[in-house]
């Protein structure tokens, strides 16, 4: 019975993320209720959300392919950032963390209510700065804003898909579609790099993460097919709400 609950939320939290983002908002809490640690919840993250970020990206491919090559220098501060973020996961204790869960879940749900006011004001900004948009200079910049973002992604991660959006809103990349692949592939090169420097640490569980991550792919790569034809604004309330009560829960679960 639990496989096929995580089974069936990894298919959500992988719609989630291609429709709206912040789907670990709500697959964080329903791992807590296996009964593993926050640590282990978070270290297993990266195993779920894998696959979505490379089915939602499969989905886009036409639009990945129209995307200039010079940004495939994003890859270099995701790769670094990630390494330093998941090895300082790989050494905070793990009552330490249970402490900052709460905190860390309230700022990915601020991160995730304030998106759409960051993403207008940016293209407010966007008119007065047409001739910067065209140069390289945007890509640049992004690839040095993507390292400390990239640390925070190797060590927690929720979230910083919306800062990813807020980011590529001052390059000139401008089409829905190629933001949102670029996103899913920035994405997937932080959490891989995460995979790969958590093995051997035994914070991974496998055996949830890889029956949630396959739900994961299932749902990433149908959220991105059919993304026009759900409300966002809806699954956004939803995915507050249940932040928002997941870290008062952890906050008060001890006491």
């Amino acid at each position: 019975m639990t496989e096929l609950v995580l089974f069936l939320s990894g298919i959500v939290v992988g719609a989630m993320n291609a429709i709206a983002g912040g789907g670990m908002l709500l697959g964080f809490p329903i791992l807590l209720t296996t009964g593993i640690s926050p640590l282990i919840a978070n270290a297993t993250s990266s195993v779920i959300t894998l696959p979505g970020q490379l089915s939602s990206a499969y989905a886009y491919r036409t639009y990945l392919r129209k995307i200039p090559k010079l940004y495939l220098l994003l890859i270099i501060p995701c790769i670094i950032g990630a390494v330093i973020g998941t090895y300082i996961l790989r050494n905070t204790p793990a009552q330490h963390f249970q402490e900052l869960v709460p905190g860390l879940i309230l700022f990915a749900v601020l991160l995730f209510a304030y998106q759409p006011f960051l993403h207008r004001m940016v293209h407010r900004h966007m008119h007065g700065l047409a001739k910067f948009r065209k140069s390289n200079r945007p890509v640049y910049i992004l690839c040095v804003a993507m390292f400390p973002l990239a640390i925070y992604g190797g060590y927690f991660g929720a979230g910083m898909g919306f800062i990813m959006l807020a980011f590529i809103g001052f390059t000139k990349i401008h089409e829905i579609h190629q933001v949102a692949v670029l996103k899913n592939m920035m994405a997937a090169v932080i959490v891989a790099t995460s995979i790969v420097c958590l093995l051997g640490s035994h914070l991974i569980n496998w055996k949830f993460g890889l029956i949630m991550g396959a739900g994961n792919m299932v749902g990433g790569y149908a959220g991105a097919r059919g993304a026009q034809r759900f409300s966002s604004h809806a699954i956004r309330i939803l995915i507050i709400t249940i932040g928002i009560t997941t870290a008062i829960y952890l906050v008060f679960k001890d006491y």
